[in-house]
């Protein structure tokens, strides 16, 4: 992926970084592979607002991903690179010997052309799906993305662009894994993993530019609460600009949930056991 500049004809143009898109070697996704998606405007069954700053955006189709890569001893090929409005990677569509199309994840270096398959016997190759104690065995220094959790749910972790994650070690049934944000877990080593990083490194460098091209997106603009009355805001009101009426107040959501440094994670979840080392020390 390569970014494009623009000359500042105007103000939006001055900061605006974009992808030029030339990776791609398909502009139509295949209709075969993809569901209407439904707008909600952050609503949810009961109509209910449930997420703010959802609404409008280009229409767009989802792309129904094999995140499973439960096509086991089947050789694939990929047969082209698309973009796909859903997320911030890029997706591989393969074509297998039997005739069946999947769309993947598109790692990085994976080109048209290039073989792909999955299973405990596939090769340690960008883009090979094997489970976590084949991997293991091999070395620790290869990325992996599209880690499961659990066996056969299908990948769950490392999937946005540029992500990868590093196996550490092995031992017994387990493997462990140390993920993006730092933190070092154990994973069963049945469960699967795609070999490589996520590809398109560039998306975290893409600037935007203007208001419009998030609207686009379906991103709307929300008001600060410190500008909202009191009945709106727990940090609404006051003279003028204050915190609250005069008195300083935590920063806080409509509700009064405190937001910045409060845990969220129930304490006493099942998973616990398997975090070894937090990601936040």
């Amino acid at each position: 992926m390569r970014l494009k500049t623009f000359r500042p004809l105007t103000p939006s143009l001055r900061g605006t970084v974009l992808s030029d898109f030339s990776e791609l070697t398909k502009h139509k996704p295949e209709k075969r592979l993809t569901v209407a998606k439904r707008k909600t405007g952050g609503r949810n069954c009961h109509g209910r607002m449930t997420a703010r700053g959802i609404g409008g955006g280009h229409k767009q189709r989802y792309r129904i991903i094999d995140f499973r890569r439960d096509k086991i001893g089947v050789a694939a090929k990929v047969e082209a690179i698309e973009y796909d409005p859903n997320r911030s990677a890029r997706l591989a569509l393969l074509k297998y010997t039997d005739g069946d199309k999947r769309y993947i994840i598109a790692p990085n270096g994976l080109e048209v052309g290039m073989p792909v398959m999955s299973g405990p016997d596939a090769e340690m190759a960008v883009g090979n799906a094997l489970p976590l104690k084949k991997i293991a065995g091999v070395g620790t220094s290869l990325p992996i993305h599209n880690i499961e959790l659990h066996k056969g749910r299908g990948g769950q972790i490392c999937r946005s662009a540029g992500m990868s994650a590093q196996v550490m070690a092995s031992e017994g049934d387990y493997v462990t894994v140390r993920l993006p944000s730092g933190e070092v877990r154990l994973v069963h080593g049945d469960c699967y993993a795609t070999v490589g990083q996520v590809g398109n490194l560039d998306h975290i460098n893409v600037m935007l530019g203007k208001a419009g091209r998030s609207r686009w997106l379906g991103i709307r603009g929300i008001t600060r609460g410190v500008a909202r009355n009191p009945v709106d805001h727990p940090m609404g009101g006051g003279a003028g600009k204050s915190k609250s009426g005069g008195g300083w107040h935590h920063p806080c959501s409509p509700w009064g949930k405190l937001a910045k440094g409060g845990r969220t994670r129930k304490r006493n979840k099942y998973s616990n056991a398997m975090i070894l080392e937090r990601r936040k020390k």
